[in-house]
């Protein structure tokens, strides 16, 4: 469990092919000093393993789902990957609960830079868009987001400048693909409410009784 709180930005070093997926090395910085083999990392929004730890380096094993599903199958060496340490008992919950787990990934579409503001437009893919709801909670590459509006097809988020100096989104561009991982508890509640529906007890009549119609 992570918070979407990015510790600090890390750089990828190499990617090895191995049975079943791809060896992920990544440059961690002192993060490596208090990680242990077995811990949890997520690497831009994803939880991974550590499998190595060299000095500075740490090695994540990738497996192809995980590379099919997310934006790590297009890393290489050189990229940067936001990085956030799992949730220990007692640890202030700044953000949102994220759990590492991403749903899919988002193209970055128009994005309006200003003195004023920085706000990024993202196309999500269809299955995603139930979860997605004005003022929700959504984690975007790892980081710990708020959605500022939503419409058929999009969705936008406002970024203030602390987050475009510590993590990756001071660089994505328009074409670029990232991480999402939906709020929780909205794709609890939607799951849920789907499966009243396809069961049939999912009515007018019940919503009007429980008082959401």
């Amino acid at each position: 469990m992570f918070t979407g709180i990015i510790e600090r930005m890390g750089t990828i070093v190499g990617t090895t092919p191995v049975p079943g997926g791809r060896r992920l090395r990544v440059d961690v910085g002192p993060i490596a000093a208090e990680a242990s083999l077995g811990a949890s990392i997520a690497v831009s929004g994803v939880c991974l393993t550590v499998a190595h730890i060299d000095g500075t380096t740490v090695d994540f094993d990738v497996i192809t789902e995980t590379l099919d599903r997310t934006t790590l199958g297009l890393r290489k060496s050189g990229d940067l990957v936001n990085l956030e340490r799992s949730l220990r008992a007692g640890d202030r919950l700044d953000g949102h609960f994220v759990q590492g787990h991403v749903d899919g990934t988002a193209v970055v579409g128009q994005i309006t830079a200003s003195a004023k503001e920085h706000v990024v437009r993202l196309e999500a893919e269809g299955a995603l868009r139930p979860y997605l709801i004005p003022k929700g909670s959504v984690a975007i590459d790892g980081i710990s987001l708020t959605i500022a509006a939503v419409d058929a097809t999009t969705f936008s988020v406002a970024l203030i400048p602390t987050t475009l100096e510590l993590t990756t989104l001071s660089r994505v561009k328009s074409g670029d693909r990232v991480n999402l991982e939906s709020d929780i508890l909205a794709r609890t509640i939607v799951h849920h409410l789907q499966a009243m529906r396809d069961s049939g007890s999912l009515t007018m009549e019940a919503l009007q009784r429980a008082g959401f119609a």
